[in-house]
């Protein structure tokens, strides 16, 4: 069974994210936001203006005590030292914002909202330098490690798009709906009633690939290469929309958390990591660790694959409700996924043996 934090929420918990020391923050509805320690303790609580719903946290990687977090169409800056109000605030969206993501050296906030707009906030001279569009609701943002201006977006409009700070226009557009292949044509009347409508995005650390959860139920791994990005890998495990995608840190191994209530672990080393060398020892230590067996106490299922060609997920968390969000977080040196769903505690799963 998954270990449960609990007492650091009264509504269901829609994000959450982890810093480089293991404190994670979480925000819920209602303007509810907590800080944890590594062991599921509540650090400290805070009701936040409006009680508008806390929509995206994120740490600052140059700065770990530093948090953003985003509620209605306010984002509030606050320090976990001092964890009893905002800092600072920013009302630069004109409706509510879904997702925020900060760039490594901490000098721009990307703020993706419902109008489709993604507000570029210059954070040292506290203002907006560039508003970059969807044609509808924009559910992701994230800014490319090791690059700070440049960044990845996906929305509700099915379009994924690849942006330079310089320039108000993407520098490059894929129409998750235009990808698909003849060859699938059987069931298009399925998707008629079932589009890529693209909900999540996370970027491998090194920079040039990146994943994308849709509604159709599967995930796209595409590569970035100067100016341009292709898709190289597409694969489905998930039964319904794909909510969250996650890549782990210093490996191509990703997460995926959908609407059907499972957590998936996929290794796409294979595909992606051919001209990538740094993760591979990394992703040998995760292989070498995993658990050898399938747990039904812990809902956890080995998958055994005599399929090469096909991508199937190493792990299965039978989580069981739909996931808002997914994390992960290294607890005296092994790592965990924390998943967040439609009640008002986070669930813990490990993902290796220590």
């Amino acid at each position: 069974m998954a270990v449960k934090w609990t007492g650091g929420h009264l509504s269901s918990i829609l994000c959450l994210n982890a810093n480089t020391e293991g404190l994670v923050a979480s925000g819920a509805e209602r303007g509810e936001l907590t800080l944890w320690d590594g062991g599921g303790t509540p650090l400290g609580r805070l009701q936040l203006p409006e009680e508008d719903d806390v929509t995206s946290v994120v740490f600052s990687a140059h700065h770990p005590n530093r948090l953003y977090a985003s509620h209605g169409e306010t984002i509030s800056v606050l320090d976990v030292r001092s964890f009893k109000e905002s800092i600072e605030c920013f009302h630069m969206n004109e409706e509510e914002i879904n997702c925020l993501s900060v760039n490594e050296t901490e000098s721009f906030l990307a703020a993706a909202d419902d109008l489709g707009a993604i507000k570029i906030v210059d954070l040292e001279n506290k203002k907006v330098i560039r508003t970059l569009r969807h044609s509808n609701i924009c559910s992701s943002v994230v800014f490319r490690p090791q690059r700070p201006q440049s960044l990845v977006s996906c929305g509700l409009d099915m379009q994924v798009m690849l942006w330079n700070l310089q320039k108000a226009r993407p520098l490059w557009t894929t129409n998750l709906q235009e990808c698909e292949t003849e060859e699938e044509s059987p069931q298009s009347a399925s998707r008629l009633f079932n589009p890529p409508l693209a909900h999540s995005l996370s970027v491998a650390s090194c920079g040039n690939i990146f994943g994308c959860g849709a509604q159709d139920g599967k995930v796209r791994i595409f590569r970035v290469t100067g100016v341009k990005f292709e898709q190289v890998l597409e694969f489905q495990g998930h039964s319904l929309g794909v909510s969250q995608v996650l890549f782990m840190p210093e490996a191509y191994w990703l997460l995926t958390g959908g609407n059907d209530g499972k957590v998936l672990l996929w290794d796409v080393s294979s595909e992606v990591g051919k001209q990538q060398k740094s993760p591979a020892k990394s992703l040998q230590r995760m292989k070498a660790r995993a658990p050898a067996s399938t747990r039904k106490d812990r809902k956890l299922n080995r998958v055994v694959s005599d399929e090469p060609a096909r991508v199937l997920p190493k792990l299965i968390i039978e989580h069981g409700e739909k996931v808002n969000w997914i994390s992960c977080v290294e607890i005296k040196g092994s790592k965990r996924v924390l998943v967040a769903d439609q009640s008002s505690s986070v669930s813990m799963y490990p993902l290796m043996e220590p």
